[in-house]
């Protein structure tokens, strides 16, 4: 299952235009997001937009 988000565009009078795409709440919270932390976009194709984070929170269950 996906979630769709739109695209949205900040046009500025003066400097570059913005464009911004949000994570729903419910998958942000999910991947326990916090507030500033750096995302990395990867470029896969005109298809697929990856999100990386380089720094990961250590898991909450250990998985052995």
């Amino acid at each position: 299952m996906g979630y769709p988000t739109k695209v949205q565009l900040i046009s500025r009078k003066k400097g570059a235009d913005q464009y911004y795409i949000n994570f729903p709440t419910a998958l942000a919270e999910a991947l326990e997001f916090q507030k500033g932390e750096t995302v990395e976009w990867i470029i896969e194709n005109k298809a697929y937009l990856i999100a990386h984070r380089p720094v990961v929170p250590p898991s909450p269950v250990p998985l052995e």
